[in-house]
């Protein structure tokens, strides 16, 4: 395509009639144009979700199964995308355990009784996702109807181990990690006693969710990327993949994603998953030759693009597909490198997704002709 503003191009068919694309990349399957999904794709950046959060925490809204439905479709009532994720946290499942949870406002998530010794290990709780975690299964199981009528399929999510062992030592976000790092580090029984609980409520409240019926499931270790490839391998990977192989039992594909992890990507592999995400730290043709044949990616545009003019996105997209399409293989899901930006414009938003349908169309239609 040429450079410039081109005019808005729509893919064709529309959504009620197109075959379920995001779940047919999930599973390397040729497809009619690439899938796209966008991380947060629900969130501040709308304003029916800052008019729903003007009367409600974030927490009320998670826990009310009626309005995380509501939530979850809001990006597909006004975009074209090819899933939808269930509105939820990462951090519930910890105070599911006994944590007392807290979103501060301008502070982020607030943990005021952190694990730090071996007392508060044993004092963590692994109950049934049915009993903890009850509101999201039921948000599952409302969105499905909904989405069921458009032919669209539903992602779940759990946050992996060691991020909410993250939370869980630190006692909310950090800059350095160290703390959690520390206690990895120098009591390597106390970390395996704290990741054995939190992979069992990983792996079973994910297969909860597909058993609510998320069609697909992906796992975020937001933090993972503060260790040394040594330390994943050694002290994570083990308790990445338990929590994927129990949730294999729910039959759907799982996504594991992680942030600031080109120099692991590998090891993400070996963890577990079908599909990997890919953050904007690596170009995705270098990071998928680097996982091989054998998975789906997903990625891997820098979430800040979304916040130029149409004229600097629209090239950073097409660079995006190009290098997927250049790997020559089926099995590419389009999103961003994290998660959507509170001030990204939406109609940025809406551009990218027509814009991903309509010009990896426009490359089957050409391939086809030769």
């Amino acid at each position: 395509m040429q450079e410039g503003t081109p005019a808005r191009l729509t893919a064709q068919p529309p959504v009620s009639s197109r075959p379920p694309r995001f779940l047919a990349a999930c599973r390397r399957q040729p497809v009619d144009v690439t899938p796209v999904w966008l991380m947060r794709q629900a969130g501040r950046y709308m304003a029916e979700y800052r008019a729903l959060r003007q009367r409600y925490t974030i927490l009320e809204i998670i826990k009310t199964p009626e309005l995380a439905c509501e939530v979850t479709l809001q990006p597909l009532n006004a975009f074209d995308l090819d899933a939808a994720i269930i509105f939820a946290d990462i951090l519930p499942p910890l105070e599911g355990m006994g944590l007392h949870l807290e979103f501060i406002k301008g502070e982020g998530p607030h943990i005021d009784n952190p694990v730090r010794a071996r007392a508060d290990v044993e004092a963590l709780v692994v109950r049934p996702p049915e009993e903890a975690l009850w509101f999201t299964l039921e948000a599952i199981r409302l969105a499905r109807r909904e989405l069921d009528a458009r032919g669209l399929p539903l992602i779940g999510f759990s946050g992996a181990p060691f991020t909410l062992a993250a939370y869980a030592v630190e006692g909310g976000g950090s800059h350095d990690h160290r703390r959690v790092k520390a206690l990895m580090m120098a009591e390597p029984s106390l970390w395996h006693a704290l990741m054995e609980k939190l992979s069992t409520v990983v792996g079973e409240y994910l297969l909860a969710q597909a058993r609510a019926g998320a069609q697909a499931l992906q796992l975020f270790d937001s933090w993972v990327g503060q260790l040394s490839p040594d330390d994943y391998r050694t002290h994570v990977l083990p308790y990445s993949r338990r929590a994927i192989e129990i949730a294999r039992e729910g039959g759907v594909p799982i996504i594991h994603f992680g942030v600031n992890t080109a120099g692991m990507l590998p090891l993400l592999r070996e963890a577990g998953g079908d599909v990997i995400g890919v953050d904007w730290r690596i170009d995705l043709d270098v990071a998928w030759r680097l996982l091989g044949e054998e998975v789906a990616v997903q990625g891997n545009l820098d979430p800040v693009a979304l916040l130029a003019p149409w004229e600097a996105l629209r090239p950073r997209i097409q660079q995006v597909l190009d290098r997927a399409h250049a790997v020559g293989r089926p099995g590419h899901i389009f999103n961003l490198g994290h998660g959507i930006l509170p001030q990204t414009p939406v109609d940025n938003v809406k551009r990218l997704v027509e814009f991903v349908h309509a010009y990896s169309q426009q490359v089957r239609a050409r391939e086809q002709k030769r």
